[in-house]
C-alpha cells in the first residue's frame, strides 16, 4: 500500500478545535495529531496530503509539536518529509510556508 497518498483532513479526521502543544494540553493536541493521525499516515501509505481547511484556526503550539515533532522524531529525513507530504489550505495558504518554517526549524535543532 505504499505507492498510495492518504489524505488527512484535520477538521473531520481529527478536530475542528485543534489546540495545544501536548497530550496534557487536551485532546486535540499536536502531540496527539502526530502520534495518531501523522506517523501512522506516513507509515502506512508513500505520501500523505494533509488538508488545513475547516478548522477554527492554528495555534502556533499545534502546528510546531505536529510537524516541527515529526522532524524532531528523526525516522525520516526532513528532505523526504517535504517530498512525502503535501499540505493544502484554500483558506490560508500562508500556514504552508508556516508549517515548512517549523520543519526546518526543527531539523536545524
Amino acid at each position: 500500500m505504499k505507492d498510495s497518498t492518504m489524505t488527512i483532513r484535520i477538521a473531520s479526521d481529527f478536530s475542528r478545535f485543534p489546540a495545544g502543544r501536548y497530550t496534557t494540553d487536551g485532546p486535540y493536541s499536536g502531540q496527539g495529531f502526530l502520534e495518531k493521525k501523522l506517523i501512522p499516515a506516513l507509515q502506512e501509505s508513500g505520501s500523505v496530503k494533509i488538508v488545513l481547511d475547516g478548522t477554527m484556526g492554528y495555534g502556533s503550539s499545534f502546528l510546531e509539536e505536529a510537524f516541527g515533532g515529526l522532524v524532531r522524531l528523526k525516522q525520516w529525513p526532513l528532505s523526504v518529509l517535504l517530498n512525502k507530504i503535501e499540505f493544502v489550505s484554500d483558506d490560508e495558504p500562508d500556514l504552508v510556508d508556516e508549517i515548512r518554517g517549523y520543519m526546518r526549524d526543527a531539523a536545524n535543532e
